[in-house]
């Protein structure tokens, strides 16, 4: 499946955009994983949006790139997600690897941390990403912190 992928601040989301990154964030950690949270927590403001559109202008991957000291002392990835109806399709690899080269080209060769369900971590450890040993419930979903030098 061919996306078109685009990278863009939060200044220069359409409201559209940022309508379809919402619905895809509440589908998916909202809905679909039972888990009501705070999603809105001002970190959109200041990252950078990954965006993967289909054909007919669906968003179905995204995630968002964290500058430095926002989340973690490094560049940070969250919010990673695939529209379950393009799941098992190699989607969520392609939106990894788009995600590492934008970020390599924005900030260079730096380390990445991200904070990833932990039923995810051998996914995300073929990225590079190795547990750092911190294991933790995140709205009682159990999370493994984990980085990439």
């Amino acid at each position: 499946m061919e996306l078109k992928w685009e990278v863009k601040e939060f200044k220069d989301l359409t409201t559209l955009d940022l309508y379809k990154i919402l619905a895809l964030r509440c589908e998916v950690f909202v809905v679909e994983q039972n888990c009501p949270y705070q999603d809105c927590d001002n970190k959109d403001l200041k990252s950078m949006h990954l965006l993967g559109f289909n054909n007919d202008n669906e968003l179905l991957a995204y995630m968002r790139i964290l500058p430095q000291n926002i989340s973690y002392p490094e560049i940070s990835m969250g919010r990673i997600v695939t529209s379950p109806k393009v799941r098992s399709t190699g989607l969520g690899k392609e939106l990894m690897l788009q995600g590492l080269q934008f970020t390599q080209q924005l900030y260079g060769n730096q380390p990445i941390r991200i904070s990833a369900q932990s039923h995810l971590e051998k996914f995300y450890s073929e990225f590079g990403f190795i547990s750092t040993g911190k294991h933790y419930l995140e709205d009682d979903i159990p999370h493994t912190e984990m980085l990439r030098n």
